[in-house]
């Protein structure tokens, strides 16, 4: 009945142009509406899976602590979350299936690129500081990756006044599915996710046993770290974690921070349980950082670049309840709703579907217009400038050199603090990132590989995409942006507005006031970002002093950013002072600083 109340409300005024109250309960029969709707399972029908098993008959690994696969969260479906198994859909298969050959270079991604997506000048997300950009990087790494064809490429053309350095642009395929069998024929082309799809800070603590035991140290349930760093892996030349694909100094400051936030963990248990082995300070550890971690991002990540009074306490009770954390903290929960008293410790819950990451999922979390093409480096004590870094010279193998040998790393801390990101819209993509090479000597346009991923993976246009999310498509250029020049431009490039892609699209819509993204991929937001949570057992059903301890528990509710930073550099006191939320900026140092420094491109 709610659903069919808002679903009417919605065809003339949309959640968040309601009274606060109308919004707030909009938002939830939203998130009932998709759950219901938008959960699309990927997996061989019928297909074999690893034998469930019941509580008694898990053994120690499997039932108290995650694996480092992810496999046993649902220890009645084993497989459910592991690496290397499917991205399921937020979309109806039918509409999951990539375009023809020809379909999939029209228009060129190359020209789109180019044309509507390269930075002009540097546009910022002034509410936001460059933390948050490192953040959500932080986060997707551990979330998602597609592996890559070692041989077949894509082939994209390259017009003759191009400056790409050759014709045609060869961009590896997506790594096939070596799973399907026959059964799947009815499916359209599915895709592993080569990491864990829990929210289990796996980019920290790896996915194989082999990287787990790489960087535990095997005293006392802690991590590697020589003289406050990640020590650097032999094998690769970055730092020795559990994910290191694309590394660059905003990865390595949080990997460094969330180390040392184990070890801490590891020191306030061992204190406290002294009988506790290495092992088992090591699995809770694990348990009490991944979660507040996962508190972090609910809490202050996504009210900081969703800044809406409806959706900052819409996120709080995904975590507290619509009861507020005070109840809760002083009473525990009060009600077994995942609405009144929050998502962790509610009952475990699959909506119908078996939990999985979906590639519409990934596609919305593409965000690169964050990141500006230099980083400003100033001194905690006066905000002085110190170096301006183009890109280049802090991602990759430059990355640990830059953490190692700068003056202090709470320099660097403070630089992300003030610094603004970038706005995610159109003609604000980083030059930088339109001509990168990896470290296999892949050279790539990210922006160019964002549309095309889209399309090869089938994820649906821009227009479809709405549809499939309860949206109401545009109908014209002028309907997609209030921008009359990015309509033109999107006109001159598509000439059908069915034919905008995802990407462009998201980036062109006028957002909702205080939102950092648009309306669009916030669908998938607010149904993935509780499901996250109201899937996994360790932030359900065992989310208790059994798995956890009392110490762990209270851990996680007392913490967030900002105390978690003061932790381990206790002299960015004075600039975090008074800074409500740790992703928003800080303040300037020195008495007579002035605002809030911006990139040299935008000055």
């Amino acid at each position: 009945m709610l659903r069919r109340f808002y679903a009417r409300v919605n065809r003339t005024r949309p959640w968040h142009r309601l009274p606060f109250l109308l919004g707030l309960f909009n938002l939830i029969a939203l998130r009932e509406e998709l759950r219901e709707d938008n959960l699309v399972d990927t997996r061989t029908p019928g297909g074999v899976r690893t034998p469930g098993v019941t509580l008694a008959a898990a053994d120690e690994g499997q039932r108290r602590f995650r694996t480092p696969d992810g496999s046993y969260n649902d220890l009645s479906d084993p497989d459910m979350g592991r690496a290397g198994t499917r991205f399921a859909r937020n979309v109806d298969l039918a509409h999951a299936r990539p375009g023809t050959a020809e379909e999939l270079l029209e228009p060129n991604p190359r020209e789109i690129s180019r044309t509507l997506m390269r930075r002009d000048a540097f546009t910022p997300a002034t509410s936001l500081n460059l933390l948050a950009a490192a953040w959500i990087q932080f986060q997707t790494h551990d979330w998602f990756a597609h592996g890559r064809e070692p041989q077949d490429v894509l082939e994209v053309p390259v017009a003759t006044e191009d400056d790409w350095f050759e014709n045609p642009m060869r961009i590896p395929q997506t790594l096939r599915d070596g799973t399907r069998s026959a059964a799947d024929d009815a499916l359209p082309p599915t895709y592993i996710n080569s990491q864990s799809h829990w929210w289990d800070a796996s980019a920290i603590y790896g996915i194989t046993p082999e990287r787990r035991d790489a960087v535990r140290s095997h005293v006392d349930g802690k991590l590697v770290v020589r003289d406050g760093h990640l020590p650097l892996d032999p094998q690769t030349g970055v730092a020795l974690t559990g994910f290191s694909e694309n590394w660059w100094v905003g990865l390595g400051l949080l990997h460094t921070l969330f180390t040392l936030e184990h070890n801490a963990v590891c020191d306030a248990l061992k204190k406290q349980y002294p009988e506790m082995s290495d092992d088992e300070l090591f699995g809770t550890a694990q348990l009490v950082v991944s979660a507040l971690i996962a508190k972090i991002h609910t809490v202050e990540w996504t009210p900081a670049i969703i800044a809406h009074p409806v959706l900052k306490v819409a996120m709080r009770a995904n975590w507290w309840g619509l009861a507020g954390e005070k109840l809760h903290r002083r009473f525990g929960r009060i009600s077994s709703s995942e609405v009144i008293s929050g998502i962790p410790g509610s009952t475990v819950d699959h909506h119908g579907a078996p939990y999985q990451l979906t590639e519409e999922f990934a596609a919305v979390y593409r965000l690169h217009p964050l990141l500006p093409d230099t980083l400003e480096v100033r001194s905690l004590d006066d905000d002085a400038l110190i170096d301006s870094m183009d890109f280049a010279e802090i991602i990759l193998l430059n990355a640990h050199r830059v953490l190692t040998q700068s003056p202090r790393v709470a320099d660097l801390w403070y630089s992300f603090g003030v610094q603004h990101p970038g706005a995610v819209q159109l003609h604000n993509f980083p030059r930088w990132m339109q001509d990168l090479t990896l470290p296999d000597g892949v050279r790539l346009d990210l922006a160019a590989l964002d549309i095309l991923r889209d399309r090869e993976r089938g994820v649906p246009r821009y227009n479809e995409f709405r549809r499939q999310l309860h949206l109401k498509p545009a109908e014209t250029f002028d309907e997609l942006t209030d921008n009359p020049v990015w309509a033109r431009e999107l006109e001159e490039m598509y000439g059908d507005v069915e034919k905008v892609d995802l990407q462009v699209g998201m980036h062109a819509e006028t957002p909702p006031k205080g939102f950092g993204f648009s309306d669009t991929a916030f669908r998938v937001f607010i149904l993935m970002a509780s499901r996250r949570l109201k899937s996994d057992r360790f932030i359900t059903d065992c989310y208790t002093e059994e798995y956890y301890t009392k110490t762990g528990l209270d851990w996680v509710a007392d913490n967030d950013m900002g105390s978690v930073l003061l932790r381990h550099y206790p002299q960015l006191a004075p600039s975090l002072a008074g800074v409500e939320n740790a992703f928003a900026p800080w303040k300037v140092a020195g008495a007579a600083a002035g605002p809030t420094r911006h990139s040299k491109e935008e000055r």
